[in-house]
């Protein structure tokens, strides 16, 4: 019988043992569980239903407050649309603009020039609806006759750049803030100067409306002027927001806007605080001004002000960059609702309570059988563990490869043979150490780092590194695997460290042997070509800067690399007669030496090279655009190692000297190919090798080289 058989059977028999403290205990705890979820049910569904309805009431409260509001902020541009709508003020602010006034008499006290008939006319309308509009200011006692007074409201028309033709005595100067109101004048529709503090710290706004010649349209080009009326507000506006037979104590009317990251609170506070005189960052956690902003209609529960937890309706104003915000505190308005819900509560614990006894006794009864349980099952699960940590112990001992497993807490839990028997001892005596205290603090600082590091991302982590022996520098390949999801089990890594020394030294021998053969190789064709001697080394070390320049690879590096010292192998097959010709070749001539480039590649096919060097041999002459050899390859299709060594062929040719020509200078050379950019060569190639020449020495090292070759 297999452990997972021994299991089930275990588990049956347990089923059946405690069936009937199960079904109990399941039973009282359901019909518990029930009663809680129906109570709390009722619950909510009452507190919602007094929710809704304190919703729907504090909305009418809202909406009554909304329309007072809007209506009085109607009333000040109507007055002032009537004044605007005026057919003699229309007439005589237009000739007032136009320069046709008429001109006044003089003062007979002063001897001064009087203003025009029109201005005095206008100013006496102005008083008139100064005073029946609230925008005059009246004098106040006690105060001398030569102490200047402070100018607070008043009525002014302006022209259509915003210069004052007429103005009360009272109209405030137009400077700071009313200055730059005014210069942001429409010419079409009522505007308004929002609430501000004025010269005497009280709240005051600004109406405009514009005035229009007399059977013009209501456009800019009709547009003679404005009427501008500045008035305080907080006698007339504030009283609006207290609703008549309020009942909540708590209850508020709040008149809120949004200045950049703040909140503004333009109408005065329960708690004292004078208008505009308190102002909240727009993201303070749980703002009730903060949540009511930019909606139309909205209900929320969140803090006031002062951080106590409140009910609050909110409204847009229309006409105003304002939102007008009824709040109650939370506690006063559901004081009912959560009274009713205590009720219940405690009925309902009263009634769990004698279910709980119940409970209690079951669970006396029923803890026996399961501590029974409890010591069965770990009897199984270690005799499992240990079944599965002898095969473990018997797959991986017969492994030439080290591995063990490694908590977090950086000890072995597992070792094969060859990891123990690496540092002296037996896997027994390994597993439960701390790393440190096995390989020794130097070595257990690289093992725990990449065991942390593969914990951390929860992936596998390797590094090859060199570890010091008597018998000479080992190189080691260590993988370390996170082990998750297993039962029990803490988290751990799977370690495995892999001897490649013996790789590794061969492929540096045959690295050395490939570079022999290059090197030999290269030595034929530099004694048949003595003119062009060192070419090809020349090739293989700019072919080297490019591609490292590029970013390619280090296998891309070492290909371009090696092409370029056997671009010119081929040259062998061709009469030394020719090779050492110092007169110009006819193009019969160059087509031998072009074809002798590519049997290069033919010489090579069977030697074996890390990298595709016989591929980019074969297609160091083709270009960009697809015009070179072989026909038909460009772009893309071009390994970007044959790009590089065309390339660095080709600028390796222009900075030696020939029989027909002098070396090309340095600058020469650079123009060619960014001249050949997307044509013969790639781009990416061509910005490489001019950054190479400009930012990396190329142009002292290659310039004093010009002409060796």
């Amino acid at each position: 019988m297999s452990v997972r058989d021994i299991d089930q059977q275990a588990a049956q028999e347990r089923r059946r043992a405690g069936f009937g403290a199960i079904l109990g205990f399941l039973l009282l705890v359901g019909i518990a569980v029930a009663g809680v979820i129906l109570v709390l049910r009722f619950v909510d569904a009452e507190r919602q239903r007094d929710m809704t309805s304190l919703q729907v009431r504090m909305g009418i409260v809202a909406d009554s407050r909304k329309a007072a509001v809007e209506t009085w902020l109607q009333t000040q541009l109507a007055d002032l649309k009537k004044l605007a709508d005026n057919p003699a003020l229309q007439i005589y602010m237009t000739q007032l603009v136009s320069g046709n006034a008429t001109p006044g008499g003089l003062d007979e006290e002063t001897g001064e020039p009087e203003p025009p008939a029109e201005a005095q006319y206008l100013m006496n309308l102005l008083l008139v609806s100064a005073d029946r509009s609230g925008y005059g200011v009246p004098v106040p006692s006690g105060v001398g006759a030569n102490l200047p007074r402070v100018r607070t409201a008043g009525l002014a028309l302006l022209d259509p750049k915003g210069a004052v033709l007429v103005a009360t005595p009272g109209m405030p100067p137009i400077e700071g803030r009313i200055a730059s109101f005014v210069s942001a004048l429409k010419p079409v529709g009522a505007q308004l100067l929002d609430l501000y503090m004025d010269a005497t710290e009280k709240p005051a706004m600004g109406f405009v409306q514009p005035v229009y010649a007399v059977q013009g349209n209501s456009d800019a080009t009709s547009l003679v002027g404005f009427v501008f009326g500045i008035k305080q507000v907080a006698e007339e506006l504030y009283p609006l927001l207290r609703q008549p037979g309020e009942t909540n104590a708590s209850a508020d009317v709040l008149l809120v806007r949004v200045n950049g990251a703040v909140i503004e609170y333009l109408s005065p506070l329960a708690d004292g605080t004078a208008p505009l005189g308190l102002r909240l960052n727009r993201d303070t956690p749980d703002l009730d001004t903060a949540a009511a902003l930019g909606q139309e209609a909205g209900f929320t529960q969140a803090s006031n002000y002062a951080g106590h937890e409140v009910l609050a309706a909110s409204r847009a104003i229309a006409g105003a960059p304002w939102t007008l915000v009824y709040t109650v505190d939370r506690d006063e308005a559901m004081a009912a609702s959560d009274e009713r819900a205590r009720r219940l509560l405690v009925m309902l614990l009263l009634v769990v309570g004698l279910f709980g006894i119940v409970v209690l006794a079951t669970w006396f009864y029923g803890s026996s059988r399961r501590a029974a349980d409890a010591a069965e099952r770990l009897r199984h699960t270690a005799d499992r563990l240990e079944g599965q940590r002898r095969l473990l112990q018997l797959v991986t001992d017969n492994q030439p490869t080290s591995i063990a497993i490694i908590d977090a807490e950086g000890r072995y839990r597992f070792a094969n043979r060859t990891a123990a028997r690496k540092v002296g001892l037996e896997s027994e005596d390994v597993v439960g150490k701390p790393v440190a205290n096995v390989v020794g603090p130097a070595a257990a600082k690289q093992v725990l780092a990449l065991a942390e590091q593969a914990l951390a991302r929860n992936e596998r982590a390797s590094e090859i590194r060199r570890d010091p022996t008597d018998l000479g520098e080992r190189i080691i390949q260590a993988t370390h695997i996170p082990m998750t999801g297993l039962e029990g089990e803490g988290a751990a890594v799977l370690a495995v460290e892999e001897d490649l020394t013996d790789a590794f030294r061969e492929r540096e021998r045959r690295v050395r042997l490939e570079q022999q053969l290059v090197r030999s190789l290269v030595g034929i064709v530099d004694r048949r070509d003595p003119f062009a001697a060192e070419h090809s080394a020349r090739v293989a070390r700019l072919a080297h800067e490019v591609a490292t320049e590029m970013g390619l690879t280090p296998t891309e590096i070492l290909t371009a690399e090696t092409a370029g010292q056997l671009l010119n192998l081929g040259k062998i097959l061709i009469e030394q007669e020719l090779l050492t010709r110092t007169g110009a070749l006819s193009e019969d001539e160059r087509r031998q030496v072009r074809r002798a480039m590519l049997a290069s590649a033919d010489l090579l096919t069977d030697v074996e090279f890390d990298g595709p060097v016989v591929d980019t041999l074969r297609q160091s002459l083709a270009q960009w655009d697809g015009k070179g050899l072989p026909e038909g390859l460009a772009g893309e299709q071009i390994l970007p190692s044959a790009r590089v060594v065309a390339l660095a062929n080709a600028v390796v040719g222009m900075l030696s000297r020939r029989a027909h020509r002098p070396p090309l200078s340095s600058d020469a050379v650079i123009a060619a190919v960014q001249a050949d950019a997307g044509r013969a060569f790639d781009r990416r190639v061509v910005a490489a090798f001019v950054n190479f020449m400009d930012n990396r020495g190329g142009r002292e090292e290659w310039g004093k080289q010009a002409g060796t070759s």
